[in-house]
């Protein structure tokens, strides 16, 4: 066992339950680990083991920070709260469910195998070594005691095993990927001919009858949407910053302070490639012994390396700075000393060794370059609290207001216009979802209010009021008669075209020529050996050729589809050729381990649905 620890400790698994346990240590918290709160009340059990209301509260806090996060103006209106404790209860339950079948399966590590795991940790070493050092203060950011986080392991690592276990079963028989990719590399024969607009022009035409009746039955369509005039005011930080009152002496502070940032490092590496694979391990292995043995690393890349691009240059990837590489080569490349050569690195390409070949470093821009950002810099952050205030005055004054006018002359704002606000939004800074709905709230709208103080974004504090309502009301048929003439004409375009196309495939299944066809003026189009992902072809084509079933006895069969909103195509397919499988080709094996990866996930899947469904979970 502690030799499978010592492995999964250097590759991937550890990387998981490190990321599993801030996340889990981020959200949860400490408790939600490595066990509950007694005596607090509950807000489900599972098979008798309590979630208590604390850790779901703190859960449900953190769920709705992040989605704030991720909106683009936050807005906690938006937030449906419901659903978010709804879906935070059912994590809870479902990692509850984990934890209790890897408790039940007896898997466990024990004391030297937890310390085994954490020694062999990349994260907790310096130089290739254990650093007991670099171990606590880790541990300690993550706000936990050096017993809290062994125990955590403990558990995050033996779920990790079950996940492990159940997603790597995944089996799928070669027959089927042979099949499957034999019919992806398909190709087909086959002829088109085009029926346009023009060939059907004749018979298409639109009465003004069938415009009104077209009008009636679709009014509510044309309706000029309800509409405010607002009026506005837009109290910034920005405006409230004065660099100029910033001295030259703070500047030069903050420059002191910055100029070493300010330095572009690049460092020049070189590398070598194993991509994933069965032999991979071996390969890794055999060239990392012969490094040890003092073989020149560029003469290896040019061996071993499965980077074409570079291995014959001895795998040099030249200079480069930050956010160029996968974030776990960049890491790698800049904990190393020139002459290194790192341990094993695994990106989504395969597995690294890296060394790292020189470094250089720019020079800092001068003090009178950044001045100017500087000392905006610096601006900004001392008004900061005068923001603070202003802002907490306009919400009081403007609660107090029937109009913008006090507020705006107390605070020296502008009143602004905006014509146009729809339901829907309009202009910035009615492009903000939270105060258009207080635009457009009972309040605001028909008592004549201000809105509330609304945060849009980027340090702007809002306060509205509407100056005029437009009440939704109905288009006259004259400005939209000839938007309904042009889509009336379209539908019947359309209709024509695919009746068309209708009899001329069932001329042609009687045996009848194209050039015997009156109402065809094209001619056939041939093609040959047409795959799937063709880009000579519209998409609607080489769908529906593919969709059409095998000929038989050299008899084309024949079908139709609409290309776009006035083109009909009619297909002949004439012969279907079988996609060529390497039996040991490497396009199979990649499919194959495709086909095993999603089917183990489904197993996974299932495998924790039937752990959720025979949970007993109940409910206070």
């Amino acid at each position: 066992m502690l030799q499978n620890i010592r492995e999964n400790a250097q590759g991937t698994i550890a990387k998981i339950i490190i990321a599993v346990l801030i996340v889990s240590l981020s959200i949860w918290g400490m408790d939600a680990i490595i066990g509950g709160f007694s005596g607090e009340p509950e807000v489900a059990t599972v098979n008798g083991e309590e979630i208590t209301e604390r850790e779901f509260l703190r859960l449900v806090q953190i769920e709705s920070q992040r989605r704030l996060a991720q909106m683009e103006r936050p807005d906690p209106t938006l937030l449906d709260d419901e659903q978010i404790r709804r879906e935070v209860l059912e994590s809870l339950i479902q990692e509850r469910v984990l934890t209790q079948d890897a408790a039940e399966q007896g898997l466990a590590l024990s004391d030297a195998d937890v310390d085994a795991l954490i020694t062999q940790m990349p994260q907790f070493q310096v130089d290739g070594q254990f650093s007991r050092d670099r171990f606590v203060s880790t541990v300690r950011n993550l706000g936990m005691g050096v017993a809290e986080f062994r125990e955590a392991m403990r558990k995050q690592y033996v779920i990790n095993q079950i996940r492990t276990g159940v997603s790597q079963s995944g089996f799928v028989a070669e027959a089927g990927a042979e099949m499957l990719l034999s019919l992806q590399n398909q190709t087909r024969d086959f002829r088109t001919v085009a029926l346009s607009a023009e060939d059907v022009a004749a018979q298409v035409s639109v009465t003004e009858e069938e415009v009104a009746d077209y009008y009636d039955a679709n009014a509510a369509q044309y309706m000029r949407p309800e509409t405010v005039d607002a009026q506005y005011i837009a109290l910034s930080l920005e405006s409230l910053a004065d660099p100029e009152s910033v001295s030259r002496e703070a500047v030069e502070a903050l420059y002191e302070t910055r100029a070493a940032e300010l330095v572009d490092e690049e460092r020049r590496t070189a590398h070598i490639l194993i991509e994933d694979g069965d032999e991979a391990e071996a390969t890794l292995a055999e060239v990392q012994e012969k490094l040890a043995a003092g073989e020149d690393f560029a003469q290896l890349a040019e061996t071993y390396s499965a980077d074409v691009a570079t291995a014959a240059n001895g795998g040099d990837l030249g200079f480069a700075g930050r956010n160029l590489f996968d974030p776990a080569y960049e890491e790698a490349m800049f904990a190393l000393d020139v002459g290194d050569v790192s341990e094993p690195v695994t990106t989504q390409f395969g597995t690294h060794l890296i060394k790292l070949l020189d470094v250089r470093k720019g020079e800092a821009p001068s003090l009178e370059e950044l001045e100017g950002e500087l000392r905006t810099e610096l601006a900004m952050s001392q008004a900061d609290e005068a923001y603070a205030a202003a802002r907490t005055e306009l919400s009081n004054i403007a609660y107090e207001s029937d109009d913008l006018t006090a507020p705006a002359e107390a605070l020296g704002l502008e009143i602004h216009e905006r014509s146009g606000v729809t339901r829907e939004g309009g202009e910035a800074p009615f492009d903000h979802a939270g105060l258009v709905r207080q635009l457009y709230s009972e309040d605001v709208l028909a008592d004549g209010y201000n809105t509330e103080v609304i945060d849009v974004g980027d340090n702007v504090s809002v306060v509205a009021r509407v100056k005029e309502h437009h009440p939704a009301r109905q288009l006259p048929l004259e400005e939209v008669e000839a938007d309904i003439r042009a889509a009336l004409t379209e539908e019947k375009t359309r209709e024509a075209l695919e009746a068309r196309a209708e009899a001329v495939v069932a001329s042609l299944e009687s045996g009848q020529s194209l050039a015997q066809i009156e109402s065809v003026s094209g001619q056939w189009q041939s093609y040959s050996e047409q795959g799937r992902n063709s880009a000579e072809l519209h998409p609607a084509v080489v769908g529906a050729v593919f969709a059409l079933p095998r000929p038989e006895a050299d008899a084309p069969v024949y079908g139709q589809t609409l290309t776009g909103r006035s083109e009909m195509v009619v297909i002949a397919l004439d012969a279907v050729n079988e996609g060529e499988v390497g039996s040991d080709s490497s396009e199979l094996k990649q499919l194959r381990r495709f086909m095993a990866t999603l089917q183990g996930q489904r197993e996974y899947t299932a495998y924790q649905q039937y752990l959720r469904e025979q949970a007993d979970v109940e409910r206070p």
